[in-house]
């Protein structure tokens, strides 16, 4: 990937980047067997099933269909939704001081672009104070589109004016950092709090 000289606006995902959402947090409350568990989230409540509802689908039609392909499980499922919060471990606080330190110098604009269902998004908005620092916030649910369809990463630089060759993106998802680079959108793979920051470090940003 070809980066620009200087940064202007940083655009940061938020779960995996910032936030520390796992389903394992809850289902292994739930589950005896590991094992099982895994076989759960991979099988039952996959990631694909997860995406539908980051790109707008109700968090109640998602449950009723699981529930009606896999009765055995419904309490599991249920649980996906009803006790979500119980799947958050807090922020990643070595990114949230990253974050910190770039509004704090000034010299950026700071945006989010996220995967994240409009009807849990209102309750990160309650738990994390961060997610009221950025410029603005896409979210998926709201849009009815998802990373990394080319149409979401052309949506927040359109609605928000950014000029995308002096952009930079931040994301855990490596075919989400891909989506950008699609679109010419200068995108960084996020492996670590510290390894994000050697980069920015680089970068200049910080």
């Amino acid at each position: 990937m070809q980066y620009p000289s200087t940064f202007e606006t940083i655009i940061f995902d938020l779960g995996g980047v910032l936030v520390d959402w796992n389903p394992r947090y809850l289902y292994r409350n739930l589950f005896v067997d590991e094992a099982e568990m895994e076989r759960f989230l991979a099988e039952v409540t996959t990631g694909h099933w997860n995406e539908q509802q980051d790109a707008g689908r109700t968090l109640a039609e998602a449950t009723e269909l699981l529930v009606s392909e896999h009765p055995h499980y419904e309490a599991e499922i249920r649980a996906f939704y009803g006790r979500w919060i119980e799947m958050l471990n807090g922020a990643f606080e070595g990114t949230v001081a990253i974050l910190e330190e770039i509004l704090k110098n000034g010299r950026h604009q700071v945006y989010a672009l996220t995967n994240w269902s409009n009807e849990t998004w209102p309750h990160a908005l309650e738990i994390f104070p961060f997610m009221h620092w950025f410029e603005g916030v896409l979210v998926s649910g709201d849009e009815k589109l998802i990373k990394p369809d080319p149409a979401i990463y052309e949506l927040i630089l359109d609605r928000y004016g950014i000029e995308r060759s002096t952009a930079l993106f931040i994301d855990d998802n490596y075919k989400n950092v891909v989506g950008a680079w699609d679109v010419g959108l200068p995108a960084v793979h996020f492996e670590s709090s510290e390894q994000l920051r050697g980069f920015l470090m680089e970068k200049g940003v910080l």
